[in-house]
């Protein structure tokens, strides 16, 4: 009788326990934690709206290469066969992909409001990345900041949208680097590539940025010379600093204002008004703001000359940063009765002396930092006067602007003569408003932070112009504070509207009616959106609200 063959099925088993831990064996157990993690984010509701943003800020990108504030004489489209997107019915289309991916962002920004606020989601059974927010969050502070990083992403390679003050910070960096003095000369003073792109509103206009964003912009024009597209992503690689220092200061800032960091982190950085103006069209407010965030942050951490270092830094890259300086007064010196009290050294010396001792020693560091900044750039202080450049925009933002208008509806007067007297009126508004803020916001750090931010409105709405991506100044600051279901929806809304205003290259939408109605539509969506799943009640059984914020604290 022949001996049998061995039987394989005793091997099987053998094969099938050992693979699993062969493969687990080539598979670092940090490396398995975060393929678990990500496996389980992407499945999750707030990985759903990642994904969400990431495709509208695709589409944003893409959509640009037509509809954005493309070069007038742009070979890059030419050479790949892509010109047709600026003319006809391809710029029709780019048009409605741009406008597709910015619904979308706001669609995943709303979204993800709701689960960060607690309307949506759940928390998951992995906690690693919980590091540094509230526990009871359905999302975590650095899972938003990933989302923050997926979304700006495909900005990153973008043309500029919503605005081409991108190629005005290039001519005015390359009129540094070539010897001329930007606060004294416009970019026409320097003819060439950079400034056939530059607004016609701006070719004569000076300089009104800080010394070291004029430097930056010299070092920028110095490595990339005419060649517009590397410039604009050098750009906005500069300007990526002062997106990390407000996804660090912001949460920070709750800790002393009452907020919750995962709200404020949603609220002022994920924001579509921020990421795709400030990122997507490369304006200097994302230095300013980070930096000014991160000042005020130190200042209430107690690091006080830390603080007004960097605050003075946000000053010499955007003049308005320096708002902030006379509040940050009032918290040193809330801080030096708090230590001495602590201490039991006894009451402050006079009000008037401590005033005059630690605003003295708050105007000298910023005046080093200031100084060395423009010995550095070789420039003076000429930025002062070109800060009245903002008088050529006129749109519905500002309220002189408004007043201009409605005097103009009732009466035969011509626009000019009627802007220059609400200019006027508003202008000592807005004196008397700093002035009265200051003095009224000074017995708490929450006070005096909150005059910042009553100040930062005032400066947009009584200026003599205003622009959507102004309103990032307030929100960095607001966003720490607790608010209620009804503030934050009205944000959503105004932020959303501030987001729709403007044409994908550059030109205002406010002028138009339906164009303005469509915008205010989408907005009032947005905000009840916030509460409600279905707001239009397009699905049966929705509609209903899904939970309800604290009020504040």
């Amino acid at each position: 009788m022949p001996t049998p063959e061995p039987s394989t099925a005793t091997a099987e088993p053998i094969a099938t326990t050992a693979a699993p831990e062969t493969e687990a064996a080539a598979i670092p157990h940090t490396l398995r934690w975060w393929l678990r993690f990500a496996g389980e984010f992407l499945r999750s509701p707030e990985g759903h709206a990642a994904f969400l943003g990431f495709w509208g800020s695709l589409m944003i990108t893409l959509g640009g290469l037509g509809a954005g504030a493309v070069r007038r004489n742009d070979p890059l489209l030419e050479s790949a066969h892509l010109s047709w997107l600026r003319f006809g019915h391809g710029y029709t289309l780019a048009t409605i992909v741009v406008w597709l991916g910015v619904l979308s962002m706001i669609v995943a920004w709303v979204r993800l409001g709701r689960i960060t606020i607690g309307f949506g989601g759940g928390v998951r059974l992995i906690s690693g990345l919980r590091n540094g927010t509230d526990p009871d969050s359905p999302v975590t502070l650095n899972e938003l900041r990933a989302i923050v990083g997926i979304w700006i992403f495909p900005l990153l390679f973008a043309v500029p949208m919503f605005s081409q003050d991108v190629y005005s910070y290039l001519a005015q960096g390359a009129l540094l680097r070539d010897g001329f003095d930007p606060y004294k000369v416009g970019p026409v003073a320097n003819p060439g590539v950079l400034l056939d792109n530059v607004s016609p509103v701006w070719t004569t206009t000076t300089a009104p940025y800080g010394p070291i964003f004029l430097l930056l912009g010299k070092w920028i024009t110095t490595i990339t010379g005419a060649n517009v597209v590397a410039g604009t992503w050098a750009m906005r690689l500069v300007m990526l600093p002062g997106l990390a220092l407000m996804m660090w200061a912001v949460p920070h800032l709750t800790k002393h204002l009452g907020g919750k960091p995962t709200v404020a982190l949603w609220l002022a950085v994920l924001n579509p008004l921020v990421l795709i103006h400030l990122i997507g069209g490369v304006h200097n407010e994302m230095l300013m703001v980070g930096l000014m965030a991160a000042g005020i942050a130190l200042v209430l951490e107690r690091h006080h000359v830390a603080g007004i270092v960097v605050v003075a830094i946000g000053v010499a890259i955007k003049a308005t940063a320096g708002v902030a300086l006379p509040f940050l007064v009032w918290i040193w010196m809330i801080h030096e009765r708090e230590r001495r009290a602590a201490k039991n050294e006894g009451p402050l010396p006079h009000p008037i002396w401590t005033f005059a001792k630690i605003g003295g020693l708050g105007v000298s560091v910023f005046a080093v930092v200031f100084v060395a900044a423009s010995a550095a750039a070789g420039v003076g202080i000429g930025w002062l006067t070109a800060l009245s450049g903002s008088k050529k925009i006129i749109n519905w933002l500002s309220l002189p602007t408004i007043m201009a208008h409605i005097v103009t509806w009732f009466t035969p007067w011509a626009l000019e003569p009627v802007l220059f007297w609400t200019r006027s009126i508003c202008a000592v508004a807005l004196v008397l408003a700093l002035a009265w803020t200051w003095w009224r916001f000074k017995l708490t750090e929450r006070q005096a932070v909150l005059g910042i931010l009553i100040a930062f409105v005032a400066i947009v709405v009584l200026s003599p112009a205003a622009l959507p991506w102004y309103y990032s100044w307030p929100l960095a600051l607001a966003a720490g504070f607790a608010m209620s279901t009804m503030t934050l929806m009205v944000l959503v809304g105004l932020c959303t509207w501030l987001m729709l205003v403007f044409e994908p290259g550059g030109a205002i939408g406010l002028y138009n009616f339906w164009y303005v109605a469509a915008a205010t539509f989408a907005a009032v969506v947005a905000a009840l959106s916030l509460r409600t799943v279905d707001p239009l009640r397009l699905r049966a059984g929705s509609g209903k609200p899904t939970g309800s914020i604290s009020p504040p604290r």
